[in-house]
């Protein structure tokens, strides 16, 4: 599938936060000489949020682009999936068929080659893949080192190509978070990060009423809708019907990504 130019948000310069990490730092220092700690130190606690805080906003650009809304959509919306390959995968499947929707799925790695059948019929049954790191480590992702997180990062593309035949282009960062060792894995794989702009909360404990009335309240045209597959609620099925419900009764179309 060929991707338009103004969907690619591939990093250009991965390494363009550290020169202003290093100037804030020598600015704090320097203030701190001269001032003393009562200044020093408020700007030191400040100058250290601003390079921490972006790691944990999903949308946020700080460290690398991202993709949170289709582009003159007319009518279409982005249906993404998360945390699959699961035993829930092929009802999935049959729920878009009967809304004759289409969806990426960002599938671990290492569940996808566990399960290379179940790749194979997401792709054959006209859907996308995207890369979601290859172990899904969510608690410690956000504080990943540049090796690991390239080793995540690749070796889910690897998996995910060695099945499809060809790599994906779409990456999703785990739960959202993007540290700054991330744009490297991205440049060098040519991925584009993509976040959302509707989220229930689905991927963990929930009511089912209130992730559909957080998406529906953000459904129109463009927007990215973020939901997972697998949950261990088991509501995720009954969630994805009410979506596409209300993405049909809308008049929107969930439709992949492609050229005008």
């Amino acid at each position: 599938m060929t991707v338009p130019e103004t969907l690619h948000r591939i990093p250009r310069r991965p390494w363009r936060w550290l020169p202003w990490l290093v100037l804030s730092q020598l600015a704090v220092a320097l203030l701190w000489w001269r001032y003393g700690w009562t200044l020093g130190l408020p700007l030191m606690v400040a100058s250290h949020a601003l390079f921490l805080v972006p790691v944990f906003l999903p949308n946020s650009r700080f460290y690398a682009p991202v993709l949170s809304r289709l582009p003159a959509p007319a009518g279409q919306v982005w249906l993404t999936l998360d945390d699959g390959p699961s035993a829930e995968t092929p009802a999935v499947l049959d729920l878009l068929d009967r809304y004759q929707a289409k969806a990426t799925f960002f599938m671990v790695g290492e569940r996808a080659a566990a399960r290379p059948d179940l790749v194979r019929q997401v792709l054959s049954r006209g859907h996308d893949l995207g890369n979601h790191s290859n172990t899904h480590p969510q608690t410690r992702f956000w504080r990943l080192g540049p090796a690991t997180m390239a080793d995540e990062i690749a070796r889910c593309q690897q998996a995910l190509a060695d099945i499809a035949g060809a790599p994906p282009r779409w990456y999703r960062s785990v739960v959202g978070m993007t540290n700054p060792f991330v744009a490297p894995a991205l440049k060098r794989w040519n991925l584009t990060r993509v976040g959302w702009s509707a989220r229930g909360f689905d991927g963990v404990n929930c009511q089912p009423q209130q992730v559909i009335d957080r998406i529906v309240a953000d459904l129109r045209p463009g927007a990215i809708i973020l939901l997972h597959e697998g949950a261990a609620h088991g509501q995720n099925l009954t969630i994805i019907e009410a979506v596409l419900q209300a993405i049909q009764a809308r008049g929107l179309q969930a439709t992949l990504p492609h050229n005008p």
